[in-house]
Formats: C-alpha cells, sequence, structure tokens
C-alpha cells in the first residue's frame, strides 16, 4: 500500500491515507469532519509555485504534479508550508496550509475565506492599493464586499447594472455609480465628514462596500400557501381556490432598501427575500397575503365566473401586482411584472361540482331562449317574405291581365279597321243581334204586326249600317219599318257620337279628351287625313300649315290611270295591276 496526504475538505488540515483494496474509504478529521477518500481525493488548490488554482488528485501521494508549471503539489514539504491569518469574528492568529480555501475556527466556529483574510491582512502590511469589485452572481441584489480595510488610492469598480454604497457603523454613505472610481478624500465627502481619513495616500482606513444589483431578477416563482376561500354570488356556494406564477422583481432605491432590509448583514438573496423550499423569507408572507386577500377580492368586484376564470388572468395579474408594488415601495423594491400563471379549482368539492351543474343548466336555458326567439325571428321574416311575394304576385297578374286586355283591345280594333267599321257600328250590330234572338215585340202598348215590323225595321236598320247592305237590297223587306229602324240608328248614332273634341280608344274608354288613354295607356289615333311634318317632325296636323314651324302641308302625288291595263287612280311610279311605268 502506498501512503498519502489528503486535505480534509473542511478545516484545511491534511490527514494520512492509504491506496490499495484494503484501505480505509473514510477517515475522521481532528475537526470532526469524515474525510471520504474516494470522492475527496480530488483537491482543488493554489500551486505553491506558480500561483494557479488547479486540480489534482491527491491518491497520487508525492508524485502529484501540477498541470500547469508540472511541480511538485502533494509533497510533505509544500503541505507544510503554512499561513498565517487572524480568524475574522474573534481574531484569534490561525494557521492553515498554502492553497487551503476554508477554515473553520475552532474558538468561534466561524467559517473563516482563506484568501479574503490573507489578501486583508496584505494591505494592512504592505499599504497597497486593492481592486474593490463586485463578485457575486445575478441572483444576489445586495453582495457585501468581504475585505473592509482599504486604502487611500484603491481601486472601486461598479458596472451598468449596479450601485455601490460605503457603510460605516451601519450608516450608508457615499453612493457610487457605473463607473471606475479611485478613493481619495474629493470622492468620499460624506465618509471624510463622519470620520478623519489619512491624508497620505498609503494610510488604510476602515469600510464596508455594499453592491446593489439593479438588474430585474427575472422568473421568481409564487404560490399560495394556503387555499383561498371564496363566495360565488351566482351559485350561492362557497369553493376555495390556489394560484401559483411567476414574478420579476427589481430595487429602485439603493440606500432604501439596505436601510430597512440589510443592516449590517451580508447580503441579500432572492432565498433571503422571497424564501424557498423550508426558508421564510422577508417579504413571503406579505406577497402571499396580499395575492390571497386581493384576488378573491378583484374575482368579487368584477363579477368574474370562476368556470372561466383563465380567460382574465391578464387582468388579475395587473390588480395584483398594483396592490403588491404599494408595500414594496417602502422597502426600495418593486414588481415590473407579475404573472398569476394558473388558479387551482377544487374539482373534488362537492359545491364546486354542484356549482358547475347550475352554470351548465342556466347555460342550457339560455340557449333554449336565444333557438326560440332565433326560431320566431325566422318565422316573422318568413311570414313577411311571403306577404311581399304575394303582394308582387298580384301586381304582377293584375299587369298581366291589363296587357291582355290592351291586346284584346287592340287587335279588335285592328280587326274593325280590317274590316271597315268603327266602334259604334259594332254596338249598333251587338244590338240588333241580341233583339233578333230575344224575338221582335212592340212593347207592352204596341198594335201587334205593326210594332213587330217596326222593331223589326230597327233591327234589321242596325244590320243593314253594320254589313253594308244597299237601301235597294233591303228595301222590299223594310218597306216602312225599315225608314223607321233607319232613322232610329241614325239618331242613336248621332247621339253616341263623342264631340268633335274627345275620341274613343279602342279599350272601350269613350270621350277621353287627352292624348292618352288613362285606361291602356294608348296614343290618341290620328285624325282622317292628318299628315306629318317633313321640316320639324310634329304628327297627326289636320292644319294646312305645320302649327310649329308653320311649313305648308305638301301637296299629295297627282293620280294617273294606267294605258296599259285601264287601272285608275295610281300615285306610285308604276302600275300595280300590269307593273307598267309612269309616263312622264
Amino acid at each position: 500500500m502506498a501512503k498519502f496526504f489528503i486535505q480534509c475538505p473542511h478545516c484545511g488540515k491534511y490527514a494520512e491515507a492509504k491506496t490499495g483494496f484494503f484501505a480505509r474509504k473514510k477517515i475522521d478529521c481532528s475537526c470532526g469532519h469524515t474525510i471520504h477518500v474516494r470522492t475527496d481525493k480530488l483537491a482543488g488548490r493554489q500551486c505553491p509555485h506558480c500561483g494557479n488554482m488547479v486540480v489534482f488528485d491527491q491518491s497520487e501521494g508525492e508524485k502529484a504534479l501540477c498541470p500547469v508549471c508540472h511541480e511538485p503539489i502533494n509533497t510533505l514539504a509544500d503541505n507544510q508550508k503554512l499561513e498565517e491569518f487572524s480568524c475574522a469574528q474573534c481574531g484569534v492568529r490561525l494557521q492553515v496550509a498554502k492553497g487551503t480555501e476554508r477554515y473553520v475556527c475552532p474558538v468561534c466556529d466561524h467559517e473563516n475565506d482563506v484568501a479574503e483574510r490573507l489578501m486583508s491582512e496584505k494591505i494592512k502590511k504592505d499599504g497597497l492599493a486593492s481592486v474593490i469589485k463586485y463578485e457575486g452572481d445575478n441572483e444576489t441584489l445586495v453582495w457585501k464586499h468581504p475585505i473592509e480595510d482599504f486604502n487611500m488610492g484603491s481601486q472601486l469598480i461598479v458596472h451598468e447594472s449596479q450601485e455601490a454604497i460605503f457603510f460605516r457603523d451601519g450608516q450608508a454613505l457615499d453612493l457610487f455609480g457605473a463607473g471606475r472610481y479611485t478613493l481619495e478624500t474629493q470622492q468620499l465627502p460624506l465618509m471624510e465628514k463622519l470620520y478623519k481619513l489619512p491624508t497620505d495616500t498609503e494610510g488604510t482606513f476602515h469600510s464596508e462596500v455594499y453592491y446593489i444589483n439593479l438588474a430585474t431578477q427575472m422568473g421568481i416563482k409564487w404560490g399560495t400557501d394556503s387555499k383561498i376561500r371564496l363566495f360565488d354570488p351566482t351559485s350561492g356556494l362557497h369553493i376555495e381556490l390556489g394560484a401559483s406564477g411567476e414574478f420579476n422583481i427589481r430595487v429602485t432605491d439603493s440606500r432604501k432598501l439596505l436601510l430597512k432590509v440589510v443592516g449590517t448583514t451580508g447580503g441579500l438573496g432572492q432565498t433571503e427575500l422571497l424564501g424557498g423550499g423550508s426558508d421564510k423569507g422577508f417579504f413571503r408572507a406579505m406577497v402571499m397575503t396580499q395575492v390571497k386577500s386581493y384576488l378573491a377580492q378583484v374575482i368579487k368586484e368584477s363579477g368574474i365566473n370562476i368556470l372561466e376564470i383563465d380567460a382574465h388572468l391578464m387582468a388579475l395579474s395587473s390588480a395584483l401586482r398594483e396592490q403588491i408594488n404599494v408595500g414594496l415601495a417602502d422597502y426600495g423594491l418593486t414588481m415590473p411584472e407579475f404573472y398569476v400563471a394558473r388558479v387551482i379549482t377544487p374539482d373534488d368539492d362537492p359545491n364546486f361540482r354542484r356549482m358547475k351543474e347550475q352554470y351548465a343548466e342556466q347555460y342550457l336555458l339560455v340557449r333554449q331562449e336565444q333557438i326560440k326567439k332565433s326560431e320566431a325571428e325566422a318565422a316573422q321574416a318568413r311570414k313577411v317574405v311571403e306577404a311581399e311575394t304575394e303582394a308582387k304576385m298580384k301586381v304582377i297578374a293584375a299587369q298581366g291581365a291589363a296587357e291582355a286586355y290592351q291586346l284584346q283591345a287592340q287587335a279588335e280594333a285592328a280587326e274593325m279597321r280590317m274590316k271597315g267599321y268603327t266602334y259604334q257600328q259594332e254596338t249598333a250590330r251587338q244590338v240588333g243581334l241580341e233583339a233578333m234572338q230575344n224575338g221582335i215585340t212592340g212593347g207592352p202598348g204596341g198594335g201587334g204586326g205593326i210594332g213587330d215590323v217596326a222593331g223589326l225595321g230597327v233591327a234589321l236598320g242596325a244590320m243593314g249600317g253594320v254589313i253594308g247592305m244597299t237601301k235597294e237590297a233591303i228595301g222590299p223587306i223594310l218597306g216602312d219599318g225599315g225608314d223607321l229602324g233607319k232613322a232610329v240608328t241614325d239618331a242613336a248614332g248621332a247621339i253616341a257620337t263623342p264631340a268633335p273634341d274627345t275620341w274613343d280608344c279602342v279599350c272601350g274608354q269613350k270621350g277621353i279628351a287627352s292624348k292618352f288613354c288613362p285606361e291602356c295607356g294608348k296614343s290618341r289615333p290620328a285624325a282622317p287625313g292628318a299628315w306629318t311634318c317633313p321640316a320639324c317632325g310634329a304628327k297627326g296636323i289636320t292644319s294646312k300649315f305645320c302649327p310649329e314651324c308653320g311649313a305648308k302641308r305638301p301637296e299629295p302625288p297627282a293620280a294617273w290611270d294606267c294605258p296599259a291595263c285601264g287601272a285608275k287612280g295610281i300615285t306610285s311610279r308604276f302600275c300595280p295591276e300590269c307593273g307598267h311605268k309612269r309616263e312622264e
């Protein structure tokens, strides 16, 4: 078995260990700590030759070499080199092996940072200028520099996201923003007023430097430690809720935070501020109380439905952030963002299940009412559409009947014009036919055959006027009765003849004085012998001159007789019977 010296990770002292299968795996140090050989054999130490911090295997014994300068690093002579310093708490002088990182004082049990204590005593002894800079992590809000004795001319470095404050006896003095500062008398006006500073550049003074991290601490988780009891006014039930989420926190007033929270302690991190695990932070109780109180209040005042609470998480987060920041402002802190990520509902609670059933029933009732209302509106709309359609159909039918009647009237008028008789003549004809169908009679006071003959004469006279029979053809039949019928017919025709300034339409409307028929809209027919003015286009002119432009009525073309076939009264250039050309 080979022997080697292994350093205790607790006190820094060295103990003897052995290698081999039957070697002890655990060694009890004089400080009471148990050294686990397999795990503690890898040590990090400052090389006594090159000064670099290196990691090496202590089980190699005196053969262990520094990976940088390749000099022996675990020899007995190197391990016997001791460093001496004073305990930071009780002041007793202590000796440790060179390269030891931390050492527990056997008198007061204070754990000393060996490098910090050695540097502090070196500054006191040599008066060398030291560099003061932040060496904490990003999750630390307030960090205290381990060195408390500085000499004039020391360099203070503050980053952009930091502020540095000098403390003396628990009192905050000068505040430094981002930059590099040389600690001189003019740089420390408040400290110079408090106590006399040395005037030489090599003099030292005792003070404390705190770094305040102004960066926003992101993604800090939170959650209610107990259920929030809430009364739902809609269902009249009590339910219990839980909530969790994350928030960000930032320092807004460094001096206020240090004076009210930190004091003379060694610093302030997220764990001390808000707690974690079993640790209780300074503001954990305040944040949880605010969340549980105002979460129930906001839900109640805003009338938020518990079953739809996920849709209101942003509103809840904003309201809670404003309430919590009121309390944090007194300590120089603020929460720029606060998020309620989840509201935990008691799914196993009978009251919660009953509330869900009530909301489901209400939703179904509202939905049924909406469906009924929609159906009623649709039925009303259908009735309106049907009424409008029926009215339009009636209008279309009326228009069709009017157009059909108009076409029938126009056809009858055209037929009468082709047959060469007028409406009055057709009426007389209808009267005669009706008389013949009903029998000839002289009325109640008639004289038998004479009355019948007179009636027959009236009827035949009307018929004679319609069918154009000559007087000679019907004379032997009518006799005196025919003359009487003709007289009656002429008298009736004279009575029925409209005034010269009125006209009758083919649709049956009589005595029309306007230019268009008020029933069918047909225009007034041109008067016999009417002509159209070739100059201005005026139509239906019966006078010799145009009433619009004064143009004279054109002369009708002269008629001629065809010398070939004997046709007479021809007005065209060629004979319509034989085609003979008119001789000029």
